[in-house]
């Protein structure tokens, strides 16, 4: 297994932008090198007669015709259910 540097934890916290204690550092570095021992088992896989699988389900996608489907309520049924309605429109909190 290999260790994780402190460079690097240093380096991946500042793409994260996380701020991160010592502890919290020392953990993840041994956080990170258990999870890069435990995936590091698949080399040990015998993959040789085994055909690449790009897709594992026949899959494709289903098109259909964009259709405006008949709408029973109408603009004022749904302003009256609004909280708060202003120059027909629904009113809501202002959100920076």
């Amino acid at each position: 297994m290999e260790k994780i540097t402190r460079e690097e934890i240093d380096h991946l916290a500042e793409l994260s932008n996380f701020s991160l204690t010592d502890a919290e550092k020392d953990s993840l570095g041994t956080d990170l090198g258990n999870i890069i021992g435990y995936i590091s088992q698949l080399d040990e896989l015998d993959t040789k007669d085994t055909e690449p699988t790009y897709q594992v389900f026949e899959m494709e996608n289903i098109w259909r015709p964009d259709e405006i489907q008949p709408q029973e309520a109408d603009r004022e049924a749904l302003l009256n259910l609004a909280p708060a309605e202003q120059d027909n429109q629904i009113k809501v909190p202002k959100v920076l």
